[in-house]
């Protein structure tokens, strides 16, 4: 059985390329979406913007589904690892 990575690793890698934080967690199709979604919602922010708005301002839905994937590649090995470092918690004693 493989290690689960740390928590911050993934983190860090979903911040530098987006979509591989959920590679990491072997949740490949999840990043492919999540990098669609980015694509696709910052054409469509950038075709409607208006032409005096500013950077982020026309890429708002790619920088909104950019966060969105960060978190939901950092939650994940969070979660992972606070269940599996944490005691037997719920578990009936004998």
């Amino acid at each position: 059985m493989k290690t689960a990575l740390s928590p911050w690793v993934v983190l860090v890698v979903a911040v530098v390329l987006p979509g591989m934080g959920q590679v990491l967690n072997n949740q490949p199709k999840r990043g492919l979406v999540m990098v669609s979604y980015m694509l696709l919602l910052g054409m469509l922010t950038f075709t409607f913007a208006d032409q005096e708005a500013s950077f982020v301002g026309k890429f708002a839905g790619g920088v909104f589904a950019y966060a969105m994937s960060v978190v939901d590649a950092y939650r994940p090995a969070a979660l992972r690892r606070l269940v599996k470092t944490s005691s037997t918690v719920g578990c009936a004693e004998r």
